[in-house]
């Protein structure tokens, strides 16, 4: 059973798509192993994102991912880490397909809803960072 992090970002959490992004995980057929509701604070946002730390288009990240509320979770199943970043669509929304999530409900590259590790090694590390192993049911 493969394990992935996905991250519902402020807009996600502020707009009231909390419960429909986590029913279609659901309906997928995966399973909420662990979640948590937080507001990132900076230095957990520098572990996060450590690879675009110094990209210009940080201090924008930043400022988004630390304005409000985020639901963190580990999501398990089958070939979980290649469907959640298919389900969530391409990062920008206006390129995303119909059906998905960004495609469905976002409007901003910045803003984009969701994140979703991109790998095992950076789910792990992700996971890592929330989570405890004895916080993750399943």
């Amino acid at each position: 059973m493969e394990q992935t992090y996905v991250m519902l970002k402020p807009d996600a959490v502020n707009r009231g798509l909390a419960g429909e992004i986590i029913s279609r995980i659901e309906k997928k057929g995966f399973a909420i192993s662990a979640m948590t509701m937080l507001v990132m604070t900076e230095e957990k946002a520098k572990a996060h994102y450590y690879e675009h730390v110094e990209k210009p288009f940080f201090p924008e990240l930043l400022e988004y991912i630390t304005s409000g509320p985020v639901i963190g979770m580990v999501v398990s199943g089958p070939n979980v880490i290649r469907a959640m970043r298919k389900m969530l669509g391409a990062t920008d929304p206006f390129e995303a397909d119909p059906g998905s999530i960004r495609g469905d409900y976002g409007f901003s590259k910045t803003m984009n809803l969701v994140h979703a590790s991109d790998s095992p090694e950076s789910a792990a590390r992700e996971i890592a960072l929330y989570f405890t192993s004895e916080q993750i049911c399943g």
